[in-house]
């Protein structure tokens, strides 16, 4: 990672090696560091969204000029259908943000605001003002660590952690022409329930989901949802390994996915990761060091184009400080050639078949030759050499035949496999779920016989003292019967009752 001091951002864009980020260095005001904001790049201006900082919600919207490199803060009015003032954008962290239109909507996050569904907010950047947006339908419940992404006019949201610390895998599409929720049903093995992941989306019919973290581990897990058919589907990749991360960032540059950041609950990932999603091949972009502002959870990253030069630029996040510092890369172009279709196994072995009956083809049709009504023999006819070369078509057929058969047992096989690995998937969800709960209990009964333990304690020092207390009031009542006795023995024998009374005698004494 390089420094470089400019005037603006071409003055950087113009120097960087490719694949390098750089520091853009700022002489005026800067915001507070802070991660799990958000952050998005409209008319060359980048908007950065609230965020967490020493477990406090920020609720400023601050903007970076990409031309002057100068941070200034937007200020937002609310305001009811009657243009009335009513209140502040609320401060919030851990929510998406999305271009749509002309305005930014801002969607979930964690807040203090009590809402039990999703709650979208639409900023009007030309007015400087917001609102809350009127949804209605099967709305998500509330969460944070969410991912984002939109395909036409339909806003796709998964997964993310509730309010009350459930991990979700559901998915939710909020039509934006309506406004309308739906929750969506999906086939097959869906991701594990999981927050602080990332989305993109290939072609506009594939959804794919990278990492994120549960509240025990982290994942390195690509998922693939195909919104035609609605089919998850775990694909295979290639290039180099990925290691598991949560809290990364994410953007797309063509239809090259670009992963940064995030962490292990151990340590930063310090690499900056690149998907081909027409390939699905992963390689490296570059690396930064451990303690880097780069390898932190909770940042963002954002891509655009100015004159005609594609960059990124990162902001924010936390690796043992809030940072607020900015850095830009410029991609090298890569190779999108000979892209990888996501097919599913019938539509593979049709084209298996397509290609084999194609083949076949060109060779019967090579050289302008023919085959005879018998289809036995064809003969080509090589005009350079004069050469008669015999091919049998009834091989050829039988050899396609044994193909296909083979390709069919592969791909039955491959069935085989998946069902296998989606059942272990799914009871390694199911037991992961049970350990929870009963470590839950666990501690909830650790609790209790800690608690249990604590009154037996207090009431046996009770019981001891009360056992001193019985011993001394026996003493006491000893005490009282001697006392008793003691004082009524002169009284009997001084009086003479009440018939000597009468009678005016006494005792003499």
């Amino acid at each position: 990672m390089e420094d470089n001091q400019g005037t603006d951002l071409r003055a950087y864009l113009s120097v960087a090696e490719n694949d390098r980020w750089i520091l853009i260095s700022l002489s005026g005001w800067r915001p507070l560091g802070r991660y799990k904001h958000s952050a998005q790049i409209v008319k060359e201006k980048l908007y950065v969204i609230g965020g967490s900082r020493n477990g406090r919600y920020l609720s400023d919207i601050q903007v970076f000029d990409l031309r002057t490199l100068k941070w200034s803060t937007l200020s937002l009015h609310a305001y009811s259908s009657n243009d009335v003032l009513k209140e502040n954008f609320p401060a919030m962290a851990g929510h998406s943000l999305v271009k749509w239109e002309s305005k930014l909507l801002v969607v979930a996050g964690h807040s203090k605001e009590a809402s039990d569904t999703v709650t979208v907010w639409s900023i009007d950047l030309e007015t400087s003002s917001f609102s809350v947006v009127n949804t209605h339908g099967r709305a998500p419940t509330a969460r944070g660590g969410q991912s984002v992404a939109v395909v036409g006019t339909r806003l796709l949201i998964f997964g993310g952690e509730s309010t009350r610390g459930q991990l979700l895998n559901d998915l939710h599409i909020l039509d934006l022409s309506t406004m309308c929720w739906d929750l969506v049903q999906t086939k097959n093995m869906p991701p594990a329930p999981r927050f602080d992941h990332t989305a993109s989306v290939h072609s506009d019919q594939y959804l794919l989901i990278f990492g994120g973290s549960s509240h025990s581990t982290c994942f390195n897990d690509l998922h693939v949802l195909d919104l035609q058919t609605m089919e998850w589907s775990q694909p295979e990749t290639q290039g180099i390994a990925v290691a598991p991360r949560g809290g990364h960032a994410s953007t797309t540059v063509d239809e090259h996915w670009y992963i940064v950041g995030g962490g292990d609950n151990r340590s930063g990932a310090t690499d900056t990761v690149v998907l081909n999603t027409s390939k699905l091949v992963w390689s490296l972009s570059t690396t930064v060091g451990g303690r880097d502002p780069l390898a932190s959870e909770g940042l963002t990253v954002c891509s655009a184009t100015m004159d005609g030069e594609k960059f990124l630029i990162a902001f924010g996040g936390y690796n043992g400080k809030y940072n607020n510092d900015l850095f830009v890369l410029k991609p090298k172009t890569r190779d999108s050639k000979q892209p990888r279709l996501f097919q599913s196994p019938a539509a593979a072995a049709a084209a298996a078949s397509v290609t084999a009956a194609y083949a076949l083809a060109k060779i019967t049709d090579k050289n302008g030759d023919s085959v005879n009504s018998e289809g036995v023999n064809l003969k080509l006819a090589s005009a350079n050499s004069g050469k008669v070369v015999a091919v049998d078509t009834d091989k050829l057929t039988s050899e396609k035949k044994s193909l296909e058969s083979k390709l069919e047992e592969v791909l039955n096989e491959n069935s085989r496999l998946k069902n296998s690995l989606d059942e272990m998937n799914n009871s390694h969800n199911l037991l992961l779920m049970e350990l929870q709960s009963v470590q839950g209990h666990v501690a909830a009964e650790s609790s209790r016989c800690f608690k249990l333990e604590a009154q037996i304690a207090e009431i046996q020092k009770r019981l001891e003292s009360f056992s001193s207390i019985e011993q001394e009031l026996e003493n006491l009542q000893h005490q009282k019967l001697k006392i008793v006795k003691d004082t009524s023995a002169p009284q009997r024998q001084d009086s003479g009752g009440i018939w000597r009374w009468m009678a005016g005698t006494t005792q003499s004494p």
